[in-house]
């Protein structure tokens, strides 16, 4: 451990002190997120095989911009019409299932995913998922 200072050491110390000039706090300006591109999209109403042709061109537009987090609504289907039907899945025919499913079953897609989870209370809770995209 070095236990003399040098004058050149010393004299910028010094001159530092005196010219009451701060520096930038690097614990704060680390802490602040940067503000991803984010697009949202609601699938209400749609058919399976459109939500399905919609989201696969989603996902590859979004990746070509440069969008980084998707926000995709389906709903919790509570209002299906899947209830009535006795040959149609209860599971399997509600977006809400399907989607993540036919996307986890399709490898171009996945090259493009970084993770995808449920979505926060505020964007749609159990009724919605978020995409996040890797980097272009």
């Amino acid at each position: 451990m070095i236990t003399k200072i040098s004058k050149k050491d010393k004299k910028d110390w010094e001159d530092f002190l005196n010219k009451k000039e701060s520096l930038p706090n690097k614990d704060l300006s680390s802490s602040k997120k940067r503000v991803q591109k984010t697009k949202n999209f609601d699938f209400h109403g749609f058919s399976l095989d459109e939500a399905n042709r919609k989201i696969n061109k989603l996902i590859k537009d979004s990746y070509k911009d440069g969008v980084r987090k998707l926000v995709v609504v389906t709903g919790k289907g509570i209002h299906s019409d899947n209830e009535k039907n006795p040959y149609a899945s209860k599971d399997l025919g509600i977006l809400k299932y399907s989607m993540p499913e036919y996307i986890k079953n399709t490898p171009e897609l996945m090259k493009l995913i970084y993770e995808m989870t449920e979505a926060d209370i505020k964007d749609g809770g159990s009724g919605a998922f978020y995409i996040f995209l890797k980097k272009n």
